[in-house]
């Protein structure tokens, strides 16, 4: 082999071997969109897990000889997970300045494909650093198995904070924890593992406290997930604050964490509630408001009163009637109609159409209607209270549905169909050839229709300008028309005409012929 060819030979190889060390984009854009789920997730559990804190905290301060030593073993799990999580957080940062610099911020990596970042950060044998990182993962899951009761529980979470890892298959010698998850891995997906152990640690803090309140709470003899109430307020629920005229307006007056051995008295306008259910007959449109109290009694026998103040709308009676194709229906389809009453649920309402035919399909109705240039009527009506009411109408016009246009199904390079249809675009030879026939759609962005061509004729020209039509099989080419095909020079053009097309409305008609020119 001479020097030259083997010169040749050994770029192939190495432009090989870049091809291999290569990340896909697509891959690398993976990692930081799991990168951003768990980082969210991860925020999220940290603020719940100071809410638990917190909510430890208090019992403690309520009965400190009691909670002391638990809220000593809250403190100790906190402590430990943040310094085990700022030790990760740590190791972040130091990836994304060995790939990107000084500034480098892992946040918004951009040598994502780096695949030295970790292994310098995590396996260099100066520091040891990725040994030390699973030495102290393997002692937080010791430390925390001891916090979690449940035995199902602790199996879950052993696994989840496992750094035992199996060798790939044809590897030599022990493979670490560290080796697995490092070694020439891109600086993004070890920045997003990583990230998954923070949540894992995040996760195994939550239990761990919910354990300890768990404890808390067998000690009061409550259960912990209880909420504890040092304060009274006045709620006013309404049924709804929109009322239809001659409908009724309904709110449960209630407090919150009322003594459930005796009823607090309810007080609206000077008047008592019984049942702590306030209700009002709308006689007239507009805005009403009301005020009262709430008189709680305590078990010395005083009693203490919580002010409220709420308000109700009344309105006219109406319907919305949403045309999905404007206040036009279409003769021979189905034409889906929108149909809704304010303040009423759909079960309530009904409607009916003064020509045609109305049902109901789920939340839409369906109107199919037939005489074309004639209008009708959708009248709609609702139950209210027990009573049926007219509440609105709407007239449509009815017409015949337009003409289609013709077009031919090509394939294109990728296989996607697509629509031809005509000049001044070009095809090619090629995908004429592939092509069945021809086809017909009405798809103007409010309407789509597929019509079915039932014949239609081509139009060649010979070298003396003569036109040589054929006829077509149907809505296929005929075996002459696809001769004349394959005659055609590139450049050239044919017509297509005479197209005739059946629609779902069951009409026949002629449509506007095309141009096919050859690319």
């Amino acid at each position: 082999m001479s020097p030259r060819q083997r010169m040749i030979n050994l770029m192939y190889i190495v432009l090989t071997a870049m091809l291999a060390l290569n990340v896909s984009s697509d891959v690398l854009n993976g990692f930081r969109q799991v990168q951003q789920g768990l980082q969210t997730t991860t925020e999220n559990l940290t603020a719940r897990n100071e809410a638990q804190f917190r909510y430890l905290e208090q019992l403690h301060r309520e009965n400190p000889e009691m909670v002391g030593p638990w809220l000593e073993k809250g403190t100790d799990l906190r402590r430990r997970t943040s310094t085990l999580y700022t030790e990760i957080e740590n190791i972040k940062i130091a990836i994304a300045r060995n790939a990107d610099g000084p500034q480098g911020d892992y946040h918004h990596l951009i040598n994502e494909d780096n695949l030295n970042s970790s292994t310098d950060v995590l396996l260099n044998p100066m520091n040891n650093r990725g040994k030390k990182l699973r030495e102290s993962i393997d002692a937080y899951r010791k430390y925390v198995l001891t916090l979690i009761t449940d035995p199902e529980k602790r199996k879950a979470f052993e696994r989840m904070l496992s750094t035992t890892v199996k060798a790939a298959p044809g590897t030599i010698g022990a493979t670490t924890w560290e080796q697995v998850n490092f070694e020439n891995m891109p600086a993004i997906a070890a920045v997003t593992f990583l990230t998954h152990v923070q949540n894992n640690l995040r996760q195994a803090e939550s239990e761990g406290l919910s354990s300890i309140l768990n404890s808390v709470g067998s000690l009061y003899s409550i259960d912990p997930t209880d909420v504890r109430v040092n304060k009274l307020n006045a709620y006013v629920i309404p049924q709804s604050t929109m009322l239809i005229r001659g409908g009724k307006y309904s709110a449960d007056i209630v407090l919150a964490a009322i003594d459930s051995t005796q009823r607090p008295r309810i007080v609206v306008g000077g008047r008592e509630i019984p049942n702590g259910r306030f209700e009002v007959t709308a006689g007239s449109t507009g805005t009403f408001d009301y005020s009262g109290f709430i008189e709680v009694f305590s078990a010395d026998g005083s009693a203490s009163k919580y002010p409220f103040k709420s308000s109700y709308t009344v309105i006219e009676p109406m319907a919305t009637i949403s045309p999905t194709m404007m206040n036009v229906l279409y003769a021979g389809i189905d034409n889906p109609i929108s149909i809704s009453v304010p303040g009423v649920a759909m079960k309530d309402v009904t409607a009916t159409i003064t020509s045609g035919s109305l049902t109901r399909k789920g939340d839409l109705w369906v109107a199919h209607v037939s005489q074309v240039g004639t209008e009708c009527d959708i009248k709609v009506s609702a139950t209210v209270d027990g009573r049926n009411m007219n509440v609105g109408s709407m007239r449509f016009r009815i017409r015949k549905l337009p003409d289609p246009l013709p077009y031919i199904a090509v394939k294109d390079a990728q296989g996607n169909v697509n629509q031809y249809k005509g000049s001044p675009k070009r095809l090619a030879k090629a995908q004429l050839m592939s092509a069945s026939g021809v086809s017909a759609a009405l798809d103007d962005g409010i309407l789509n229709i597929t019509y079915q061509v039932v014949s239609f004729q081509t139009v060649f020209f010979d070298s003396m300008g003569n036109a040589i039509p054929e006829n077509s099989n149907g809505s296929h080419f005929s075996a002459r028309q696809i001769e004349q095909f394959k005659r055609l020079r590139v450049g050239k053009s044919f017509f297509i005409t005479g197209i005739k097309a059946k629609g779902p409305d069951g009409i026949t008609r002629d449509i506007p012929p095309m141009e096919v020119t050859l690319n």
